[in-house]
Formats: C-alpha cells, structure tokens, sequence
C-alpha cells in the first residue's frame, strides 16, 4: 500500500488582481490539484500590504493573511511572487530559496533586472524557479522555448508583448482614431494604467524581450541591453501611410541571433519598436489586447502562440500551471532545467541589426528628386526596394510639394540611420516625415 505523501506547503505573497485569483483556483480546484501533484497543496498563507484593507477571495479563510511577506516565504515549500516591482520582492525570493523553497513569480522587471541572482540562488539551494507568466500571460511560450524546443535551434523571435500598446494601435488603425483618444478609452477601459509611461513607452515589453531573448539564445541578455522605442509618436498619418502599402503598425518585441556571414553568431539584439507587419502575416490579425509571440527555429520552422497576454485569470492559470510542476518535484523528487548560458553570446548595439525601412519624405515637386535621393541612398550601402510618390492637396508643380516613400532592402540598422540623417540634409528634401522599420519579411 502506497505511503500518502506530506502535504506541499504554498505561500502567496501578493493578492492584488493576479494573487487573488490564484488563491481562488487553488481553493476552487483543491481536489483536482492534489490528483496531479500526486500530493495536497496547503496554502499556508497570504502576504498582503495592509490585512485591514485587503480584498481577498471569499473561499479564503482571513486567517491565513500575513502583513510578512520574508517570513511568511521561509515557511512554505512552493512560494509564489506576485508582488510586483523589486523590493521587497527580491529579498522575499532570496528568503525562499535560502530556506529550500522553489519559487514560481509573474515579475518580469526583477526577472529581467535580477534573474541571473535568482537562478543562481535557486541552483544553490537546489530548488525550481518558475516564471511562465511573466511573459504573455496566459500564453505557453517560456516553457515551450525552454524544454519543446531545447532540441532545436531558434533563430529570431517576434512578439506582441503588451496588450495595451496593442490595442492602442489595433484601434487607431481599425476605427481611424487619434492616439490621445484611444489612449484615454484604454485607461477608462482598464486597458491602460492611469500612468501608461511602462506599456507606451515600451519599457514593460523590453523585458520581456530581455527574458526571451535570454533563454531563447542560451546568453545572459539583461533589460539594459535591449533596445527601446515607444509608441507615442505613432500618428494619424503613420497608420494611414502604413495602410497604404499593405501592412499594420505593431509594437514589436524581436531577439535574434546575428550572423557573422561565416557560420557562426556575432551576438544576439534584442530590440522594441513600432513596425509596420504586412497585413498577410500572423502577426498583422493580432486584434484588441492579444499577444502573441512568432518563433523562427532552424528545425521546427515557423510557430506561433496566440492568446490572452494580461488578466487577473488568464495570468493566474498560468501561475498556477507554474505551481503544479514546482509542487511535482516537491512530492515526488526531481527539478526543473535551471539557467542555461552556455553559449555565452555577446549582446550587440542595435545599429548591428538587419531590418529595412520605410522612410517618408515631403520633397519639393521638381525633376531630378528622384535621382539625387537614389544618389544618397546607394552612397550608404543600401539598395531601394520601391518608390511612391504622390501629390499633395495643393497639387503638383514648382513651388509645391510632394509625398515620397521610400522603402529599403534589408541592412545594417547603422547604414539605415545613416542614410536617413542624408536624407534630412538633401536641399530637395523639406522634411523627414516618419521612418518606420519593416519586419516579418
């Protein structure tokens, strides 16, 4: 007769909108949870700022709230991070796994900020640590790219990390509407935080970049290293000049591996930034605040993953998928893969990146435009891939102006901005209008 196992203990440290639906699925599912851990899960307890004024679930008994959230970690064999932020969520972390809990956490700036601490912590004492949701929600990517995928090679991947800048983004292109206003109905929609500075100004996405990028490539890449542009300047006139040519303005979250042009890596570049996506492309249907990531893998080929990026419930089910595997290796022996960096890649400036561009100019309406534009932009290495040139209102002729799109072959991100700022300096050029980078090409 099988000996029952010893419960698992589980420590939540945070009940904010994800941690109170994870203590909801772990009450609400008990039976089913136990049958695949092979082993009960005990919550032992519930770290919040204020017990006076926090709003738990109602299947939770009261009793088990701690304003301690250190303590409450040292107590539990699976302690789950849903804090936010870096301290004094770090030191809770460290406070685990230094008394041999694994951890499963959602925080993806001190992952991108710390993880190499974290992991080298948990390799230390010999415990798990889990952060499937903190990259995408409710979306199965980090695993996937960490073990589906750990007999391949991945080359690039794409993502739409944040679900506010897509919205965003998604509205003012399908409803034709200003920037400003669509911002202010995301924020009065729960869509946007009051201060949107982390989703619009790319920064929530370029860590999430920093992890992918991290295991995807086997290389310690930190939220520093990753390029970062936000979607604030993205006009009427961008979505529209976008629509033109056949393609949607995405905020993108790309790695890649970069070439020597030898058989081997020069590094990796992590980048975020606004890019128009041709509207035949996965990524281009990816409406409202959806993610979805694109992996490019030598063997595998092209797959993507699509589903609900943020969400008190769709997160919390992937915290507690998290949970479950920790909680696994706790009953029954055994660990999960820890940190991989064996190969060690250089993180590159992104100038050494490989993208196109499509640049729009006004320029003055007269013979010869053409041609002098050509001129500066063989000058800098990169070949023209198409050329549009429209009238404006006011119509054609001297003294007037034009509208020219110019749209690149694939370069180096450094030849690209090169050419640009020559642009800007033709007599015939009145102004660099936008200038926008081409991807999933």
């Amino acid at each position: 007769m099988n000996q029952a196992k010893s419960p698992v203990r589980v420590a939540v440290l945070g009940c904010g909108i994800v941690g109170s639906e994870v203590v909801d699925l772990l009450l609400a599912q008990r039976q089913d949870l136990t049958a695949r851990v092979g082993a009960e899960l005990e919550l032992v307890g519930v770290a919040v700022k204020e017990i006076a004024s926090a709003a738990v679930p109602t299947r939770l008994d009261p009793a088990l709230l701690s304003e301690d959230a250190v303590a409450l970690a040292k107590q539990a064999d699976v302690v789950v991070e849903l804090m936010g932020g870096i301290e004094p969520a770090r030191s809770a972390i460290l406070a685990a796994t230094a008394a041999g809990a694994s951890v499963v956490s959602a925080n993806k700036a001190l992952l991108a900020q710390d993880g190499p601490a974290l992991y080298e912590a948990a390799s230390q004492a010999g415990v798990d640590l889990y952060y499937e949701a903190a990259v995408a929600g409710a979306i199965p990517i980090l695993r996937p790219m960490r073990e589906s995928l750990a007999g391949d090679t991945i080359t690039r991947v794409l993502g739409i990390v944040n679900g506010t800048t897509n919205y965003v983004l998604d509205r003012m292109t399908r409803e034709q509407l200003p920037f400003d206003q669509v911002l202010q109905q995301a924020q009065q929609l729960g869509y946007a935080e009051a201060d949107p500075t982390a989703d619009i100004e790319g920064f929530d996405a370029a860590s999430k970049a920093a992890i992918l990028a991290s295991l995807a490539f086997h290389s310690r890449v930190a939220l520093s290293d990753v390029y970062r542009e936000g979607i604030s300047s993205i006009t009427s006139a961008d979505i529209q000049a976008a629509a033109a040519t056949g393609h949607v303005i995405k905020l993108l979250a790309i790695v890649e591996r970069v070439p020597d042009g030898q058989g081997g890596d020069l590094g990796v570049v992590a980048r975020v930034h606004p890019a128009l996506v041709d509207q035949a492309h996965p990524l281009a249907s990816v409406h409202g605040a959806f993610n979805a990531v694109y992996v490019e893998a030598e063997a595998a080929g092209e797959l993507m993953f699509y589903g609900r990026g943020a969400g008190g419930r769709p997160t919390a089910s992937a915290v507690v998928g998290d949970i479950v595997t920790a909680a696994r290796h706790k009953a029954g022996g055994g660990r999960g893969p820890g940190e991989s960096t064996y190969l060690g890649l250089d993180n590159l400036d992104v100038g050494q990146a490989v993208t196109r561009y499509q640049i729009r100019l006004e320029v003055k309406d007269q013979p010869g435009v053409l041609a002098q534009v050509a001129s500066v932009v063989a000058k800098a290495g990169v070949s023209i891939e198409a050329v549009r040139q429209t009238a404006r209102p006011q119509g054609g002729g001297p003294g007037h102006t034009a509208d020219l799109t110019v749209v690149t072959h694939r370069a180096a991100e450094r030849a690209l901005r090169a050419t640009v700022q020559a642009l800007g300096e033709l007599p015939v050029v009145a102004q660099v209008e936008g200038v926008i980078r081409v991807e999933g090409e």
